[in-house]
């Protein structure tokens, strides 16, 4: 049975497309009109009640959260690959730049934004200006975050770090076009950004 991703080309399931790319497992895309709605629907809403994609269904399995995707995916059809092993150092350092993005990134990037008023010490995601430098000094010394190898981690990462960059909401730093440049070289984010484009065109999306 395919794995089935429940998707929409202009949300954070773009990025699981890349993932699903990257581990090479059959995959179908289930289209979810986020501007009609779909995915507050009750049959939607079974699957996650958040009301959020992406939703990846594996069987009896269902994973929700674009970090945990991708931790799963990766673990599960390319351990040891795009997964370091559980007894692995690099185990660490891997968790540690999936969850990074997430849990940091996002948040730090939304509360310079929008001016949030949070006490750096109440703030999980510390300082704006701590997390420039963390992003620079993980993507600085390459090609990847581990190094020489590519893992999951560079694509939970990278995505959001394409993303940002690409909408300026972040600021193109060197080291930051430097790796994303690499990032957009891979065979499977080109495919990845292709079949985005194709279900784009085939819905008739515009940009809003």
């Amino acid at each position: 049975m395919a794995i089935v991703l429940y998707h929409h080309p202009w949300s954070r399931a773009a990025a699981v497309v890349w993932m699903l790319e990257e581990v090479g497992c059959d995959y179908a895309l289930r289209f979810v009109d986020i501007d009609a709605g779909d995915q507050k629907s009750p049959e939607f809403l079974d699957l996650n009640p958040m009301g959020k994609i992406p939703v990846l269904v594996d069987g009896h399995t269902v994973v929700t959260e674009g970090a945990a995707i991708g931790l799963y995916l990766a673990d599960r059809y390319a351990y040891g690959r795009l997964a370091p092993a559980v007894d692995d150092p690099a185990r660490g350092p891997y968790l540690r730049w999936s969850l990074f993005a997430p849990s940091v990134v996002e948040p730090g990037t939304m509360a310079k934004r929008t001016s949030w008023q949070v006490p750096d010490r109440a703030a999980g995601w510390g300082t704006y200006d701590a997390m420039i430098t963390t992003l620079e000094r993980a993507v600085g010394q390459g090609p990847w975050l581990l190094g020489e190898t590519f893992t999951m981690a560079d694509v939970i990462f990278g995505s959001m770090l394409r993303y940002l960059v690409g909408t300026k909401m972040l600021e193109a730093r060197p080291s930051f076009a430097a790796y994303i440049e690499r990032l957009n070289a891979r065979p499977a984010l080109q495919r990845a950004d292709a079949r985005n484009a194709a279900v784009a065109r085939e819905r008739g999306l515009t940009p809003s």
